[in-house]
Order: C-alpha cells, then structure tokens, then sequence
C-alpha cells in the first residue's frame, strides 16, 4: 500500500496534485507516528512554529501515536507546544507512551480515540555500558532523578495531582485507557472529531 497518498484537487487554477499529508498540514493537523528522538522532534517543531506563524492563534491539532524515546528532544517540543499563541490540541491515536505521554500533556485539550492507551513512567537510564566507577555512577544516577523529578513535575501540573502521587504512579509501568486517563487527568476527554 502507497503510504504517501497523492490526492487530486480540482480548482479554479486546474487540477492540483498533493500528498494527503500536505493536506492535513493545510488543515492543521499533524501526525507523530514514531520515536521520540532528535530528527522527528526537530521536524514536528519546525511544523508547529510554522504553523503558528502562519495563523497565530488558531488551533493546531497534533495527533500522538509514539513509543517514546529521547527526553532531551520530548522537552525541546513540549516546550515549544508552550511557548506557541496558537492553542495546542493534542490527540492519542495508539498509545502515547512514555517521553510520547509527555508530548500528550503539551495540549491544552487532550484527547484520545476510545481504544487507546497512555502509559507513564520513571525515566530509564539507557546505554550504560563498560566498566563504571562508582562516582560515574553517581552523576548518571542524580541526573536520572533531576530527570524524574522534571518529568513528574510536568505529569502533576498537567493533570491537577500533587507530585507525590504522581512519583507513586510512575514507580512502574502505568498504563490507563481513555476512561482511567480523563479520570486521572492526563486526557481532557474522548476524540468525536478530528476536525
């Protein structure tokens, strides 16, 4: 199956060709479909900011199906999401799982198909590799926890829960469906329209 769709518009102009993703963009409404990481955050900000600048203040519809991923890169978009004068709307179309459940807080409304999930947890310190002394250790560990604390403090703020109970929740794996997430707070409400 073509994963890149080309759609054909008739207008005043004649006929136009264009990829449904264009399409979308026109709409305001943007996919992230992978791995949180350097490039797919850089190319979701670049969208965003553009986004913005062309109609500031009109909503911008991000729809999140991710694993996860990269922290430094999440925050450089959930900030961003901030950062904008158009309102962020944002959608769980799978799961927003992990740094992905991060971007899902970036939306002032956050909303989710019935059968997805989000799932929240503590970072995990990936990559550790070879002999360590025990003072690396150490500075791998308090980065870890500062890392915890800032991702907890964002899951707390967004959903009305003290910082407490969110480090209780986040301790392992938690994953909610779209009822659990609205209870908790993390989801504003169920998806009846994309646009």
């Amino acid at each position: 199956m073509n994963m890149n769709p080309m759609i054909l518009h008739e207008s005043s102009r004649g006929f136009d060709l264009y990829t449904a993703e264009s399409s979308l963009l026109r709409n305001r409404i943007l996919f992230f479909n992978e791995e949180v990481n350097p490039a797919s955050c850089n190319t979701l900000i670049e969208y965003l900011l553009h986004l913005d600048m062309e109609m500031p203040g009109s909503e911008i519809t991000v729809c999140i199906n991710s694993p996860g991923g990269d922290v430094t890169s999440g925050l450089a978009v959930y900030d961003t999401m901030q950062m904008l004068s158009s309102p962020i709307r944002t959608v769980c179309t799978g799961i927003a799982a992990s740094m992905g459940s991060i971007l899902f807080l970036g939306g002032e409304k956050r909303e989710m198909l019935p059968h997805t999930k989000v799932m929240i947890h503590d970072p995990l310190l990936m990559g550790t590799s070879g002999v360590k002394r025990a003072l690396e250790l150490e500075k791998e560990a308090a980065k870890l926890m500062e890392t915890r604390s800032i991702l907890a403090g964002i899951i707390a703020q967004r959903s009305g829960h003290k910082l407490e109970e969110v480090l209780a929740k986040t301790g392992e794996d938690c994953y909610m469906d779209a009822e659990q997430a609205i209870e908790f707070g993390i989801a504003t409400g169920i998806c009846k329209k994309f646009y």
